[in-house]
């Protein structure tokens, strides 16, 4: 591991922010100018600050080859960068910047995200008042959008069993509306004013230091995908209340260094919902999840086939089936559940 560049920390640093980072050098650009706009941040000294303290800004580069990290030592030199020479991950590398992060609070932040001030509400302000002004919460979220001003859905309640089969699988393709992924998603629930849930999206998360603390890091059982929500639930466990402040508007870009490796997301993705349910819920839950999961992937590969055979789109089916071809070769198997019980 090599740290390139040290920003510098003041001794009263107020807030850490930390930014795994693999191959979105313009977006990271972008997430970290952003910064600079906001009327909470100022330069004081050479430094960022806030009116109750220092800013420090960690970011990690997961072996990005796309001139990242020059990108950051020649634009953003006040940047600490741990550029490691593997992709770690995004739930090991936001472990790794967090043992660096001095601040009284964490902002675990997507470089595929971009602060907004909305209607005159500064984001990053109001997210860190309402820290300040309810001790029992130990981790917040913003209100997610897409680039285009929509809605992104980032605060959700524990998944069981029906929840995980109807939601972001092919019955949801085939229900889109259906009850079980609309109460996963809270959207029974208004967005009028800041209110607790299980849990939210790991795009963008404030945390308290000390809650930090009692929890503990993520699980990097966990290489991405669903860390945040058992992070989340840990923070439940321990007596730690979970807020989303739709008030606050970050925009999220979404998925721009997972699509760059198809079958890996896929595999990600559903693996990380699995072992989620292995964690909590046990071997049989988990093993059904699983194999429903993996035939849905033989009934992808199986229409992406026929398509292809019509030669309609041919490159793009080529794509796919060989994406879905190797998520059924991986079996969707966690590591921790290949030689038995975590």
């Amino acid at each position: 591991m090599l740290t390139l560049s040290l920003g510098y920390a003041p001794m009263d640093v107020e807030l850490s922010l930390v930014i795994v980072s693999w191959n979105v050098a313009h977006l990271l650009r972008e997430c970290l100018s952003s910064l600079l706009t906001l009327p909470c941040v100022e330069w004081v000294d050479g430094s960022l600050r806030l009116k109750e303290g220092g800013i420090q800004v960690v970011v990690v580069d997961n072996a990005s080859t796309d001139g990242t990290v020059e990108m950051l030592q020649r634009e953003f030199p006040w940047v600490e960068v741990i550029a490691s020479p593997q992709n770690l991950g995004f739930t090991a590398g936001n472990n790794l910047g967090l043992s660096r992060a001095q601040g009284r609070f964490l902002f675990l932040l997507n470089p595929d995200t971009r602060f907004a001030v909305v209607e005159g509400i500064d984001p990053l302000q109001t997210l860190l008042d309402y820290l300040r002004q309810h001790p029992e919460v130990g981790l917040a979220g913003p209100r997610l959008v897409y680039a285009d001003g929509r809605l992104q859905p980032s605060r959700r309640r524990f998944p069981n069993l029906a929840m995980a089969l109807m939601e972001s699988t092919l019955l949801e393709e085939w229900f889109p509306h259906n009850r079980w992924a609309r109460a996963y998603r809270m959207e029974d629930t208004p967005l009028d004013g800041p209110h607790y849930v299980d849990w939210v999206t790991g795009a963008a998360m404030l945390v308290r230091r000390e809650a930090w603390q009692e929890v503990g890091p993520l699980d990097e059982a966990f290489f991405m995908y669903s860390e945040e929500l058992d992070w989340c639930r840990r923070f439940r466990q321990k007596g730690w209340e979970i807020a989303y402040v739709p008030q606050a508007v970050i925009t999220h870009y979404e998925g721009r260094s997972s699509e760059q490796v198809l079958a890996a997301r896929h595999i990600h993705f559903e693996t990380s919902k699995i072992l989620y349910f292995y964690k909590y819920y046990g071997p049989l839950q988990a093993g059904f999840l699983r194999t429903f999961l993996w035939l849905t992937y033989v009934w992808r590969l199986a229409v992406e086939t026929a398509k292809y055979l019509l030669r309609h789109k041919p490159a793009l089916r080529r794509a796919r089936m060989r994406a879905y071809a190797q998520v059924l070769r991986s079996g969707l198997r966690p590591k921790p559940l290949a030689g038995g019980a975590r």
